[in-house]
């Protein structure tokens, strides 16, 4: 499978880096060595392309950066590449849903990232991931278009998994509802998904998805897993992630990512 790779495109959060979000000395080498076979990396994330800045530097990223499941995808520099937005009628649908299940909203537009409560649920935990803060905002129907993400926040999963499940049954075929995280419910457009992601790098780079490998742990991974050549599940992933990826690797605790290059790609 080695030989056959040019391309792997990995998720952050659960995969890249450990629960801290620092990466660790073992994965940086791992990109390095990559690069040294000739093999380009690149980077996708349910984060906003802005919250993903502090890895360019040491991965040395010269790749496009993924950013909103898919949703807007930049260059290193930030220049927007490529952007799907939620449909302007949808917005107000969404949030309502969100709000119907007692479940906090953020609303994601262009660079920015507006919230009613700066002090709600996982707000001060995504600022501290991103290293920026969001914009407090009394009602979203100001920055209801252009938006490239939808969030819904909440320590119920019940609660999210009942949203979600809503969402999809009445607008599902005109949004993408998946959780990134067991407390983020992540609303795109249909066409941002990391699916798109690996069609897009296939695309810019002449690559066949064939040769392309993605690896990650969340939900919001398997359309990439299913556009890909090879697919790699983190240990620390749930078990229906597992069984849509090639293989397993170890957690994002115990060197998942790096041992996942070291054994499937590079061996």
């Amino acid at each position: 499978m080695s030989s056959s790779i040019r391309l792997v495109l990995s998720d952050i959060d659960g995969t890249l880096v450990p629960p801290d979000k620092i990466l660790t000395e073992r994965t940086i080498q791992a990109v390095n060595r990559l690069r040294d076979a000739g093999i380009l990396f690149a980077i996708t994330s349910s984060r906003p392309p802005r919250g993903l800045s502090m890895y360019i530097e040491p991965l040395k990223l010269e790749t496009p950066i993924s950013g909103f499941n898919g949703g807007m995808i930049v260059n290193p520099d930030n220049g927007i590449l490529k952007e799907w937005t939620i449909d302007d009628d949808l917005v107000a649908t969404t949030i309502g849903f969100l709000d119907e299940h007692d479940v906090a909203a953020w609303v994601y537009r262009g660079q920015e990232w507006y919230v009613r409560d700066p002090n709600g649920p996982y707000v001060h935990h995504e600022a501290e991931v991103c290293q920026f803060r969001p914009v407090p905002i009394e009602d979203f129907e100001t920055v209801s278009d252009c938006v490239a993400k939808i969030v819904g926040a909440s320590d119920d999963t019940d609660a999210l998994t009942r949203a979600r499940r809503d969402l999809q049954a009445t607008i599902g075929g005109e949004v993408s509802a998946t959780n990134s995280q067991s407390y983020y419910l992540d609303v795109t457009s249909p066409q941002a998904t990391k699916g798109s992601v690996v069609e897009f790098l296939s695309s810019t780079f002449d690559i066949p998805t064939s040769e392309i490998a993605t690896i990650g742990d969340g939900q919001n991974d398997i359309s990439m897993f299913e556009r890909s050549g090879f697919s790699i599940a983190m240990g620390n992933a749930a078990p229906d992630v597992k069984s849509s990826a090639s293989t397993v690797t170890s957690s994002n605790q115990d060197e998942g990512f790096a041992r996942a290059v070291e054994r499937f790609i590079l061996s």
